[in-house]
C-alpha cells in the first residue's frame, strides 16, 4: 500500500475517533451529522422534525392504523430523536440531488433514512435496541439506520428487510445488526476499525458499488460476523503455529514434543480466551492484560523469560479461578512456600515487585466451579510428581517450562509458515502477540441469534477455536488435518437451517391430515410478529410432540 494511502487511512480514522469522542457534550443533531460526515455520508437532504421529542416523532410519522408498539419501542425512554437526513442513489453515484422516496423492492434500495435517538438510561441490551430499530422501520417504506446514544455510549443499528412474498405492500423486517456500546471516552480500537471499514471511501475502494443496493450489501459484508470470525481465527492460527515452536512444557506424560506442544498451546488458548470473555463481563481486572501495568508489577526475573505466563496467568488460572475464596480459616489465594502439588496457593513471589499489590488485583476474581482451570500436575503411582502445567517454583522445574513474554506482548513478527500451511506464499506471515490480537477485536458475552447480531466475537467463538485448532494439527503426518479432511466449524446459519428443517419434518408427521400443515409450521418458525395458525387442539398436539421429542447427534460436534 502506498504511503499516501496509509496516511489518508490514518487521517480518516483520526476524524472518526474525534467524531465519536465529541458526543461527550453538545447537540445530538450536530454531533450525529458530523459523525456520519466523518464516515463519508454527506447529503443536503435534511428535513428535521419540528421538535426533537417522541411526541414530535409520533405526530410526524405514526398513524392510528400503524402497527407501532410503543412499549417495544421504549418510547418513554426517548430523550431526544432526530431525523438526520436521507441518502439516495444519487449520493452514492454522485449523479445529482433529486429527492426520492422510492420503496425497497426485491432488488433495489433507492434511499435510506438516518435517525439519531438519545435514550435516558445508562445501558441497553442488544435485544432492546433491536426492538426499537424494528418498530421504527415499520413506519417507513425505506430502511432506517439508527444511531443510539445513551450515557457515554453509542450504538449503530442497521436492519435487513425484504419485500413480503405474498403482500407486495409490506416489507419483512429481518436481522438487525449492531455495532454496540461504542464508548465516547477512550473508544475501543476495534470499534474505530469497524467504523472505518464501514465508511463510504473504504466501501467504494473495496467493493463494486454503483447504486444503493450494492452499498447496502457492502455494509452487510463488512458487518458479517462470520467474516470477522474468519479473520480472527486466521490471526489466532498464525499465532498458534508460531507459539508451538517457541514454548516448552514438561515431558513427564507426553514424550513427543510434536504432540505435547500443540495440545499444551491449545489448552492455553482455550483458557485464555475464556478468561477474556470473563474480563469483558468485568469480573477480571483489565490491568492484568496491560503491558504498562505489568511493567509496574513484575520484575521479569525468570530463567526462561516467562514471567507473565508463570506469575500472572498460572496464578490466575489455578490459584484464583480454580480456588474457592476463603477456602479455610487460614485463607487460600495467598503466597506460600512449599506445599508440594497444592494448587490453591499463589506461586512465584520473587517475580512480583509487590506481591500484596498482586493479591489485590486477584482478590475479587470469582471462583469457577469447572474443569477448564484444573492444574494437571499430580502425584504418580510411585509418589513422584507428574508435571504437565508445571505450576511450581521449585528450581528444578523452572527451566522445564517456557512460555516467553513476547508471545503475549511486544512487536509483531514475520514468521515462515509455508511448511505448516503447505503453501510457499506463507513464508512471510505477520504474527502479532496474543494480547495484541485480542485487543484488536470487540468481544461480547451475549451469543448472536438469527434475528439480532452484534458486530463482535461472541462466546460461541470458544467452541470454534477449540474445534478448529484441535483439528488443525496431525502429529502423525506433520500436516494440517484440515487439508486432509476439509473439516470446518459448522456456521450458525447452517445449523439453524438444519434444526428448523428437522423440526418441521418431525412436527409435520404429527399433523398428517392437516391442510397446509407445512406452510403453517414454516410460518410458526419464522421470526415475525404474526400469530400462529393453529387452534388449541393442534397446539396441544404440537406441544406434546415437542415434549416427547428425542434427538440424536451422532457426530457430537467432533
Amino acid at each position: 500500500m502506498a504511503g499516501n494511502q496509509i496516511a489518508q487511512m490514518k487521517e480518516a480514522k483520526t476524524q472518526i475517533l474525534s467524531a465519536v469522542e465529541s458526543f461527550g457534550t453538545g447537540n445530538l443533531f450536530e454531533h450525529s451529522t458530523a459523525f456520519f460526515n466523518a464516515l463519508g455520508y454527506n447529503t443536503t437532504r435534511q428535513n428535521r422534525l419540528s421538535g426533537n421529542t417522541y411526541p414530535d416523532f409520533k405526530d410526524s410519522f405514526i398513524d392510528e392504523d400503524d402497527n407501532f408498539n410503543e412499549e417495544k419501542s421504549l418510547s418513554k425512554e426517548w430523550k431526544t430523536v432526530e431525523l438526520l437526513f436521507q441518502i439516495t442513489n444519487e449520493e452514492v453515484s454522485g449523479k445529482g440531488d433529486i429527492f426520492s422516496t422510492d420503496q425497497v423492492d426485491d432488488t433495489i434500495i433507492e434511499s435510506y433514512l438516518f435517525f439519531a435517538i438519545e435514550l435516558k438510561g445508562d445501558n441497553y441490551s442488544r435485544t432492546k435496541l433491536a426492538q426499537i430499530t424494528r418498530e421504527v422501520n415499520k413506519l417507513f417504506s425505506m430502511p432506517a439506520l439508527i444511531l443510539f446514544k445513551y450515557s457515554d455510549k453509542l450504538t449503530l443499528s442497521i436492519i435487513n428487510r425484504r419485500l413480503h412474498k405474498r403482500d407486495s405492500a409490506k416489507d419483512v423486517l429481518e436481522k438487525v445488526t449492531l455495532i454496540k456500546d461504542i464508548r465516547t471516552t477512550n473508544p475501543h480500537r476495534a470499534h474505530i476499525e469497524i467504523l472505518s471499514d464501514l465508511s463510504l471511501p473504504e466501501i467504494m475502494d473495496g467493493f463494486d458499488v454503483k447504486n444503493f443496493v450494492e452499498l447496502h450489501r457492502a455494509w452487510q459484508k463488512v458487518l458479517d460476523t462470520s467474516e470477522l470470525n474468519k479473520r480472527f481465527f486466521k490471526e489466532l492460527s498464525n499465532w498458534y503455529f508460531w507459539a508451538i515452536n517457541e514454548v516448552e512444557f514438561p515431558d513427564d506424560e507426553e514424550k513427543d514434543r510434536d504432540k505435547r506442544n500443540p495440545i499444551s498451546v491449545i489448552r492455553l488458548i482455550t483458557r485464555f480466551i475464556f478468561v477474556w470473555f470473563i474480563k469483558e463481563k468485568g469480573l477480571i481486572p483489565d490491568k492484568l492484560f496491560e503491558k504498562k501495568e505489568m511493567d509496574k508489577l513484575l520484575n521479569y526475573d525468570d530463567v526462561t523469560d516467562s514471567a507473565y505466563y508463570k506469575a500472572i496467568l498460572q496464578n490466575l488460572f489455578f490459584a484464583t479461578l480454580n480456588t474457592e475464596m476463603n477456602r479455610d480459616k487460614k485463607g487460600s489465594r495467598r503466597f506460600i512456600n512449599g506445599q508440594f502439588l497444592v494448587h490453591y496457593f499463589y506461586r512465584y513471589a520473587k517475580l512480583f515487585k509487590d506481591k500484596e499489590k498482586a493479591i489485590k488485583l486477584f482478590e475479587d476474581v470469582p471462583f469457577l466451579n469447572g474443569g477448564l482451570f484444573d492444574c494437571l500436575d499430580r502425584k504418580g503411582p510411585d509418589g513422584k510428581s507428574i508435571r504437565i502445567d508445571c505450576f511450581s517454583e521449585n528450581p528444578k522445574h523452572q527451566k522445564r517450562l517456557t512460555v516467553p513474554d513476547y508471545l503475549f506482548f511486544g512487536e509483531e513478527q514475520t514468521v515462515d509458515l509455508s511448511e505448516v500451511y503447505d503453501d510457499k506464499r506463507k513464508n512471510k506471515e505477520t504474527v502479532r502477540p496474543l494480547i495484541t490480537i485480542l485487543n484488536s477485536y470487540k468481544f461480547t458475552i451475549a451469543e448472536n441469534t438469527p434475528i439480532e447480531e452484534e458486530v463482535a466475537l461472541d462466546p460461541e467463538l470458544l467452541g470454534k477455536v477449540f474445534e478448529n485448532l484441535l483439528a488443525s494439527y496431525n502429529p502423525e503426518t506433520k500436516t494440517t488435518a484440515r487439508k486432509q479432511t476439509g473439516s470446518f466449524y459448522t456456521p450458525r446459519e447452517i445449523v439453524n437451517y438444519m434444526v428448523d428443517e428437522s423440526l418441521i419434518a418431525y412436527l409435520q408427521n404429527h399433523l398428517p391430515n392437516i391442510k397446509n400443515a407445512e406452510k403453517k409450521l414454516r410460518q410458526l418458525f419464522e421470526y415475525n410478529e404474526q400469530p400462529h395458525e393453529f387452534d388449541k387442539t393442534l397446539v396441544d398436539i404440537l406441544i406434546n410432540a415437542i415434549d416427547n421429542c428425542k434427538i440424536l447427534d451422532p457426530a457430537c460436534g467432533s
